[in-house]
């Protein structure tokens, strides 16, 4: 095979508020969960529901458009691509977490009152690259010092 490929497409709606944090030199970093559903009919005939959860983050500007305009509970489209966190915890132990680097995203629905006009659909694509700063393994939540 010529290449890699690494690309994701998820739609689901956010399970916490996004959470929009600053690095040293102020680029946005966003953190945010995804839940993403998937129903399907069991051997027996019977509807089921598998939910996934997929954790997120966002750099620069979609990061902090992403903290302004989405909540818990909102529907999202997201393009990205998968990456695997490697960290080493207080204890010692070695720990890994595979999240979704978020390229670019679509709103889903328009809220009413928003100015988006009540009940249309909306399909606005915010997109920004991870700055050349950002580091390809970015450090989890406890390395952050902030």
């Amino acid at each position: 095979m010529a290449g890699s490929v690494n690309k994701v497409f998820l739609m689901g709606n956010l399970t916490r508020d996004v959470q929009v944090k600053h690095t040293a030199n102020n680029t946005a970093v966003a953190n945010l969960g995804l839940a993403v559903n998937r129903r399907y009919r069991n051997a027996g005939g019977e509807m089921q529901e598998e939910t996934t959860f997929v954790d997120c983050e966002a750099w620069g500007r979609t990061a902090e458009t992403m903290g302004k305009y989405l909540a818990k509970g909102r529907p999202v489209f997201i393009e990205g691509r998968l990456r695997l966190n490697e960290w080493e915890d207080r204890d010692g132990n070695r720990r890994s977490k595979l999240l979704v680097v978020v390229d670019t995203f679509t709103f889903v629905d328009s809220r009413s009152g928003g100015g988006g006009g009540g009940g249309s659909q909306q399909s606005s694509n915010y997109s920004q690259a991870a700055p050349s700063n950002a580091p390809s393994n970015a450090p989890s939540d406890d390395d952050i010092p902030f």
